[in-house]
Order: C-alpha cells, then sequence, then structure tokens
C-alpha cells in the first residue's frame, strides 16, 4: 500500500467501512463480538453449570483455565504471527474456539466442561492476536487507529448485553444454549475474512531481536508460565486436603511461574522497579482485584440472594456501564497519571468494600449493582490510564512486546485472583457461599489497597 505518487492527485484515505474494507471489518468486528460476548456471559451461568456437573469445586478453575490457556497462546500466536503470517494462527485459533463452545455446550462432567474452557482459551488468545497483526497488514497506515478503536467498541456492546442476554438464554432454554447458540455465527465471520487471509503477509519489518523476541525462549517462557501458574492453583486448591503434597506442587508452581515471567515482563518487573516495570505490573493488580470478585458475584446472588440468572447478570452489566464511563473520563482527564491510576485502583477498593455487605443476611443484594457499577468506574479510568502509560513508556521497538506484557499480566492476575477464591469458596465449604464471598471480596480490596500504593512507582526515576 503506497501513497500517491503524483502530489496534484487527490487522495482521501479509505474509511474501515469503505468498498475496500467493509467485509474484512465486519468480520473483525463479529469475530471479536463473539469472543467478547462469551467472556461477558459465562460468568452469569457458570452458577447454573456448576450445579448441574457437580462441579463446584472447579468453579474458580474452570475462569482460571481459560485465562491460562488464552495467556500462553497470546506468546505463542504473536510470534507465529510475526514470523510465518496471521492466517494459520487465526484459523486455528477460530477452529480452537468453535470446538471449545461445542465441547462445553456438550460437557456431562465437570472434568470435560474444563478441558473446554482451556481449548476456548486457546482459541480465544491466538485468534484476537491474529486479528491485530491482521489489521497491521491489511490495512493503510492512516487507517489502522479506526480499526483498533472499532475492535476496542466491539467490547463495549457485549460487557453491556452479554450478561443480561445470556442469563435470559439460560433461564429459559438452558446454559447449553449459551455456548451452542455462538457457533453459527462463526461461519458468516469466516466468510467475510477470507479476502483478507489472502492477502500477502510478507512485511519489510525485521523480526525484534531483543530478548523477549526470541521464539523458542518466548516459547519455552510461556509454557512455564502458564504451567506453572496451574500448578500453583492446583496445589493452593489442596492444600486443607492435602497438606505435604499440595505444598510441594504449589512450590514447584511458584518457581515456574517466576521463572517464565522473569523473560516475559520487562526487567525489573517482579521487583517493582519505577516506571514500566511497575506499570506493566500494575494491570495485573487491576484485573485481579476486580475480575476476582466478579467472577464470584452471580454465584453469590444466586445462591444466596436466591437471584434468577437475569436479575444476576444486572450486576455484571452495571460493572460494564461504569468501566466505558471511566473510560471516557480518563480520556477527557489531564494531570499526572499515576495519581490517576491511584484514584482508579482506590475507588475499585471502595467499591468492593461496599459491595460486601450484600452478601450479608438481612441486606439486600441489589447492593451489589451500584458498588459494582463504581467499581467498573475504577476499573475503566485507572486501568484504561495503565495502558496508555505502558505505551507512552515504551521505546518504539519494544511497544509489541510490552503489549504482551501487558497482556500476560492482565490475564494472569485475573487466572490467579479466581483460582485463589474458588479454592476459598472450597475451604469455607459450599454451604457458606456468603462467608467466602465475604473473604473473597476483603481479599481483592487488599490487592487494590496495594495497587493503591504502589501507583506512585509508575514514575521513571528520576
Amino acid at each position: 500500500m503506497t501513497a500517491p505518487k503524483a502530489l496534484d492527485a487527490p487522495h482521501t484515505s479509505s474509511g474501515i467501512f469503505s468498498p475496500r474494507y467493509r467485509t474484512a471489518t465486519v468480520g473483525i468486528l463479529l469475530v471479536i463480538t463473539l469472543i467478547a460476548f462469551e467472556g461477558m456471559s459465562v460468568g452469569v451461568v457458570m452458577p447454573a453449570v456448576a450445579k448441574e456437573l457437580d462441579a463446584l469445586d472447579l468453579y474458580g478453575i474452570s475462569f482460571s483455565a481459560f485465562l491460562i490457556a488464552s495467556l500462553f497462546m497470546n506468546v505463542v500466536a504473536g510470534l507465529w504471527s510475526d514470523r510465518r503470517g496471521y492466517p494459520v494462527p487465526f484459523l486455528a485459533g477460530v477452529v480452537l474456539f468453535v470446538v471449545g463452545m461445542a465441547l462445553a455446550g456438550a460437557s456431562t462432567s465437570a472434568v470435560l466442561f474444563l478441558l473446554a474452557r482451556a481449548v476456548q482459551g486457546l482459541g480465544a488468545g491466538a485468534a484476537i492476536v491474529a486479528l491485530y497483526v491482521m489489521i497491521a497488514r491489511v490495512y493503510a497506515v492512516e487507517v489502522r487507529p479506526k480499526a483498533f478503536a472499532a475492535v476496542s467498541a466491539a467490547w463495549v456492546v457485549p460487557a453491556m448485553v452479554g450478561p443480561a442476554v445470556a442469563g435470559f438464554v439460560g433461564q429459559n432454554w438452558g446454559w447449553r444454549y449459551v455456548f451452542f447458540g455462538i457457533i453459527p455465527l462463526v461461519v458468516p465471520a469466516l466468510a467475510m475474512l477470507l479476502p483478507a487471509l489472502r492477502v500477502a503477509t510478507t512485511t519489510d519489518t525485521e523480526p525484534g531481536t531483543g530478548p523477549r523476541s526470541r521464539p523458542v525462549a518466548m516459547t519455552l517462557a510461556a509454557t512455564s508460565t502458564a504451567g506453572g501458574a496451574g500448578l500453583l492453583l492446583h496445589g493452593v486448591d489442596r492444600l486443607h486436603t492435602h497438606l505435604a503434597t499440595a505444598s510441594v506442587e504449589t512450590a514447584v508452581g511458584l518457581a515456574l511461574l517466576l521463572y517464565g515471567l522473569h523473560r516475559l515482563l520487562p526487567p525489573g518487573a517482579l521487583r517493582f522497579a519505577r516506571g514500566l516495570p511497575t506499570t506493566v505490573l500494575m494491570r495485573g493488580l487491576f484485573s485481579a482485584s476486580f475480575f476476582g470478585v466478579n467472577a464470584f458475584l452471580p454465584l453469590m446472588l444466586q445462591e444466596v440472594k436466591l437471584f434468577d440468572q437475569g436479575d444476576a447478570g444486572i450486576a455484571l452489566t452495571a460493572g460494564a456501564l461504569g468501566w466505558s464511563a471511566g473510560s471516557y473520563l480518563q480520556s477527557r482527564r489531564t494531570g499526572a497519571a499515576h495519581r490517576r491510576i491511584r484514584l482508579g485502583a482506590a475507588t475499585v477498593m471502595v467499591a468492593i468494600l461496599a459491595c460486601l455487605p450484600s452478601a450479608m443476611a438481612g441486606v439486600s443484594g441489589w447492593l451489589a449493582a451500584p458498588a459494582w457499577l463504581v467499581a467498573g468506574l475504577g476499573m475503566g479510568f485507572g486501568l484504561t490510564t495503565v495502558s496508555v502509560t505502558a505505551m507512552h513508556q515504551s521505546p518504539v521497538n519494544e511497544q509489541g512486546a510490552n503489549s504482551a506484557a501487558l497482556s500476560v499480566s492482565d490475564q494472569l492476575g485475573s487466572a490467579l485472583a479466581i483460582g485463589v477464591g474458588g479454592a476459598l469458596v472450597n475451604v469455607v465449604g459450599h454451604a457458606s457461599i456468603d462467608t467466602g464471598f465475604v473473604v473473597i471480596s476483603v481479599l481483592m480490596a487488599a490487592v487494590a489497597l496495594s495497587a493503591t500504593l504502589l501507583a506512585g512507582r509508575t514514575r521513571p526515576a528520576v
């Protein structure tokens, strides 16, 4: 794609919905919307899944399995796309996502459902990374910002209506149709993207030469991180029943996790070095505190407050509305980034503590909706600032690696928080989900407090 040769020739930049890009744009947005809908909807029907499959013990792990698998595939598919092109990882990702959805909908046991969630995570991770590379290769330079903005916007509608739609479908037809219903919609998306998949994927940009651009080393690091996180969570979940073996499992998992993170994250991240390293880790702290509660909110509302699936989804929708508002407010604000990050983290902490009483006897469960609206506001305001700040702090030739590091931090923070939360629910007992929710909320509020206190370290050292 080249600029016009003649200086006097009129040239108008094509929009993403111009004839040149229309089918590719619609296809990309449809794929993103489907993946986002699944991600935003599954929390509402998970209590029903756990009840039917007798899988409450694996409630937290079922979320973590998706996130850990996606984390691994983000790294691998990114390297694959850079060196071999995006068509194969994209197609592989879509196939894996569809297979995972089908397996989830057809699951007759907790183990099969857990496997299905992992397969979905592999597919979603590969497809999303490949789509980002596709945008960079297919769209002209001046059009790419519009394409990426549209991709971000494609998450908004699923975030707002996904929980409510999933609650309605699950309540009236059963949770399986939440998974089955997405599968047929993949076909038109693929048909629209076929022309973009045929575009030559060669590029004049040389592959990176830094330590985070080496395929074998990064694949090993991603494997170590994902495997270590899974082993760690499995060990933590068994500590109360098999102390000796679970302790060994937890220690080995932690060692593997730290080994992988040392290579996936910017140097100094594990010791919260000033500037970019702490900024990247801040993404994980935000995600851990918010999603560590968000995953268990529908479970508490349905099992303790006896909400139906549709009503339980309202709290998640409130969080999505707050997130959108917070992102908008962040874009309109000026001032020191670290102060905005601190304000966002403090807002999440206060909102979690405000949501906590909704699990207590004599307190209405509807208290969770306005509290979660405020939590979403803090996430939109603070997390968006973190992402913008990280890119501002990154050299141009490291923006790709640091974008991947942000994704790793995000997904790992969520996976570990939800996995630990599931272990806490198992420890306190399934008959005391209200107590488990309170304990989880206190723990995640402490994580948000840590983010509040560490926000100042996102400023580079003078």
